[in-house]
């Protein structure tokens, strides 16, 4: 005869005591849904403005605690994951993803694109902290630079390497999804982060974009050019409207969609760019949550797509 309560309650009791374990280093907590990745406080769309949300919606990373009672308090009902705000908790943690089954046969991982960029700078990233996802891939976790503070960032050390800062969470240890669990792989003490990758990770994202191809048409006229101009203020108003938890899915689908047009030369990026960047904050999201996913989907639409005018 199976006993599924019992069972249930040793996982909330374990992944309490993940909870209680990760708060003692100073790390503050706050409760992700059972065997999921989502927080589960309420979102900003359904944010009641009261409690902790009476002068504005509170993120999970502004009402997550290193308290041991409040804790106590909100793993006592069920088996939630754990989840660590990197920004409060003084983290940059490196997320190294494996290829996506949908990518093309021979991508590398994000692990191995971060050892090519650690061999053609001639830079090391120093042994710290690691957690293995479930997925395979790798979380670093280092100290974020006194005095500095440093955001999520998404590709711009490269393909499938993202970062968790402020305006971020990651799935701490401990944590377990229908995919398997994270665990810590080496429990060694958490080391800076190398100043060379917090260069990299505050500095200005350099654009570069192929010449745009010569225009047989006027932009102000044309067939083609009401095609691209309903389509950047489509795209705009798509991603202004998209719903909290698909924001930035809604955002890289349209940079890639406008980014075939910049390619064919019926559209230039400038003018996508602020479009996507109004789309984003109508949206809510934040210039730290928007503009590095706007210059990677763009970047990457643009290397995708031949630089020829589209047919008629």
């Amino acid at each position: 005869m199976t006993q599924p309560a019992p069972n249930r309650r040793d996982g909330r009791v374990q992944l309490l005591a993940d909870a209680l374990s990760i708060a003692a280093r100073g790390w503050p907590v706050f409760p992700l849904r059972p065997g999921s990745k989502v927080p589960v406080l309420h979102g900003e769309t359904k944010c009641p403005r009261t409690g902790a949300c009476t002068d504005g919606h509170a993120k999970p990373e502004q009402r997550a605690t290193t308290d041991p009672d409040r804790i106590r308090t909100a793993w006592a009902t069920a088996p939630y994951n754990v989840g660590l705000a990197t920004g409060p908790a003084g983290l940059v943690v490196i997320d190294l993803d494996p290829p996506k089954p949908t990518d093309p046969p021979g991508t590398h991982s994000g692990a191995q694109i971060l050892e090519a960029l650690c061999q053609a700078t001639g830079e090391q990233v120093p042994p710290t902290y690691t957690v293995t996802t479930p997925s395979g891939g790798l979380h670093l976790y280092f100290t974020a630079p006194t005095g500095a503070t440093m955001r999520s960032t998404q590709d711009i050390l490269g393909r499938h390497i993202d970062t968790r800062a402020w305006g971020g969470y990651i799935v701490a240890p401990g944590s377990i999804t229908p995919a398997g669990a994270y665990s810590v792989t080496d429990d060694r003490p958490v080391a800076p982060l190398p100043a060379w990758l917090q260069m990299k990770l505050t500095a200005p994202p350099r654009i570069t974009a192929r010449p745009l191809a010569p225009s047989s048409a006027p932009h102000s006229g044309g067939r083609r050019a009401s095609y691209a101009d309903a389509a950047i203020r489509n795209e705009e108003k798509n991603v202004a409207d998209a719903p909290e938890g698909h924001r930035n899915k809604a955002l890289v689908r349209a940079a890639r969609a406008l980014g075939r047009l910049i390619a064919s030369g019926d559209l230039d990026r400038d003018e996508v760019e602020q479009a996507l960047s109004r789309g984003a904050e109508a949206a809510g999201l934040k210039p730290y949550e928007y503009r590095s996913a706007i210059t990677s989907a763009l970047n990457w639409s643009i290397r995708n797509n031949p630089a020829g005018r589209r047919t008629a």
